[in-house]
């Protein structure tokens, strides 16, 4: 019976680690991959695969940002203002 209790542990624990290593992005990221603190390369989008352990990944994304900026008024050369 303990060797039960031991295999179901050991598949858990196998279930975890495959379920780390795959990485699913979607169109507008992509990950930036690091093997052993060593840049590996830009992957994405898509399914991608890891080594859950040896990489580290930095997701980015890719989508343009919109900031109000407000109006401001500055003086040029020739002393004319103008609103930017």
């Amino acid at each position: 019976m303990p060797w039960l209790a031991i295999l179901i542990i050991v598949v858990i624990f196998l279930l975890l680690l495959l379920a780390s290593a795959i990485k699913i992005l979607p169109e507008y990221q992509r990950i930036v991959v690091f093997r052993l603190g060593r840049l590996l390369g830009i992957k994405g989008p898509g399914l991608v695969f890891i080594i859950p352990i040896i990489d580290q990944v930095v997701k980015m994304d890719l989508r343009e940002r919109v900031r109000d900026v407000p109006k401001q008024r500055v003086v040029t050369k020739d002393n004319v203002t103008i609103d930017v």
